[in-house]
C-alpha cells in the first residue's frame, strides 16, 4: 500500500514538472510561420551580398529624402511603424530587422557585435542603391547609427539619436529588464535558449514604457514570437557576450569626429539608458541638438509618436548647409516638452 501511494506521488510529482516544462520550454519558429503574421504591407526580403536575407520596408514618399531608421535590443522594424505614419508624406523610409532580430534572423558569419550591424545597414544601402539619407537610430540601434555617421559620412545627411547605446554608463540592476540581465549570464542564457517565459518578454516591454496603456497584447505577443524567430536567441546570446570586449570609453571618444548635423531625442523616465547619457551625446558632438520629452520612457517614437516625429520633421527641414556649416542658433541647449495630460502615465 506505501509503495503504491508513494508511486502514485511520484508520478504526479514527475507529471508536475512535465507540465512546468512543458509550458516554459519554447522551441524555434520557422521564418515561414512567422511572416503571415509580421511580414506585411511594405514587406520585402532583400538578399544581400553577404549572404544574409534582410526582412526591410522601403514605404512612404519614394520621392522624397530618404531617412533610415534602425531599431533597437530585441526589437524589430516594427517599432517604427509610427514614425512611418507620421511621416511618411514626406520622407521616403526605409526600415530593417538588424542581424538576430525579427525576421531577418541569423545572419552567415554570426557577426552580431556593432561593427557587424553597420555593415549590415550598408550592404542594405547599397543593394538598394540609396546613397545619401538621415539616419536614425534608437537603444543599440543609436550607436549602429552613430557608427555608420562615423565610418560613412559622405553618405550621412544628419543623424538622430533616440535614446541611443554608445555612452558608457554605470546603471542599477533594477532598472535593467530581467531578460536582457539573463542573456548576459553565460550558463543562464544557455538554458534560456530553450526556456522562454512570455513573462519574461512582457517584463521587458513594459521597462521600456512610462504609460503602460501603450503596451498591447499584440505588442508582446509580437515580441516574444519574434524572439522564437529561428536562430535569434542563439544571435542573443553572442551578441551579449560580445558586450563584454566592446570598449564603450573607445567609442564616445570618437562621437566628436561626426561630421552630420545631430538631433539627441530623449525619455527623461528612460530606464534603460538614462537621461544623463543624452547630455553626454550633447557635450561630445557640438553641432548636437536636444530634445527631452517628459515622462516618456525609452521608445518616444512609439509613446509620444507625434510630438517626437514632429521634432524631427522640424530638425529635418530647416536645411542641412545651416547646420553644418555650425550649431544652429539654440543648439546645444536641452528643450524640456512637457506632454498633454492625457499621454502621461497615472
Amino acid at each position: 500500500m506505501v509503495r503504491r501511494i508513494l508511486a502514485g506521488t511520484v508520478t504526479l510529482v514527475l507529471l508536475a514538472l512535465a507540465v512546468i516544462v512543458i509550458s516554459v520550454v519554447q522551441f524555434d519558429l520557422p521564418r515561414e510561420k512567422l511572416v503571415g503574421k509580421y511580414a506585411g504591407g511594405a514587406s520585402q526580403f532583400v538578399t544581400l551580398p553577404s549572404g544574409a536575407s534582410a526582412h526591410m520596408r522601403d514605404e512612404g514618399n519614394r520621392e522624397g529624402p530618404a531617412l533610415v531608421l534602425v531599431h533597437g535590443s530585441n526589437a524589430s522594424l516594427h517599432t517604427w511603424e509610427p514614425w512611418v505614419a507620421e511621416l511618411g508624406d514626406t520622407y521616403r523610409i526605409i526600415s530593417m530587422d538588424l542581424p538576430g532580430h525579427g525576421l531577418t534572423g541569423r545572419v552567415p558569419g554570426d557577426d552580431y557585435t556593432r561593427a557587424g550591424m553597420t555593415s549590415f545597414v550598408h550592404e542594405l544601402m547599397g543593394t538598394l542603391h540609396v546613397e545619401r539619407f538621415a539616419i536614425a537610430g534608437n537603444s543599440m540601434g543609436g550607436g549602429v547609427a552613430a557608427l555608420y555617421a562615423l565610418e560613412h559620412p559622405e553618405q550621412v545627411s544628419a543623424l538622430i539619436l533616440v535614446d541611443a547605446a554608445g555612452i558608457p554608463l554605470k546603471r542599477d540592476d533594477d532598472d535593467v529588464p530581467l531578460a536582457f540581465r539573463v542573456a548576459g549570464m553565460p550558463v543562464i542564457s544557455q538554458v534560456m535558449r530553450y526556456v522562454l517565459p512570455r513573462s519574461l518578454v512582457e517584463e521587458g516591454v513594459r521597462k521600456v514604457f512610462v504609460d503602460q496603456s501603450k503596451v498591447t497584447d499584440e505588442m508582446v505577443a509580437r515580441y516574444f514570437d519574434l524572439s522564437l524567430h529561428e536562430g535569434n536567441r542563439d544571435a542573443t546570446r553572442m551578441r551579449f557576450a560580445s558586450y563584454a570586449s566592446r570598449d564603450e570609453e573607445a567609442f564616445a571618444a570618437r562621437l566628436g569626429e561626426i561630421e552630420a548635423p545631430v538631433l539627441v531625442i530623449w525619455g527623461d523616465k528612460d530606464g534603460l539608458i538614462p537621461v544623463s547619457a543624452a547630455y553626454e551625446f550633447e557635450q561630445r558632438i557640438p553641432q548636437a541638438e536636444l530634445v527631452i520629452f517628459e515622462n516618456v520612457g525609452h521608445v518616444p517614437m512609439e509613446e509620444v509618436p507625434g510630438e517626437s516625429a514632429a521634432a524631427v520633421r522640424a530638425f529635418l527641414s530647416k536645411g542641412q548647409a545651416e547646420v553644418a556649416a555650425g550649431p544652429a542658433e539654440g543648439a546645444g541647449e536641452a528643450i524640456d516638452l512637457p506632454l498633454p495630460e492625457s499621454t502621461a502615465a497615472e
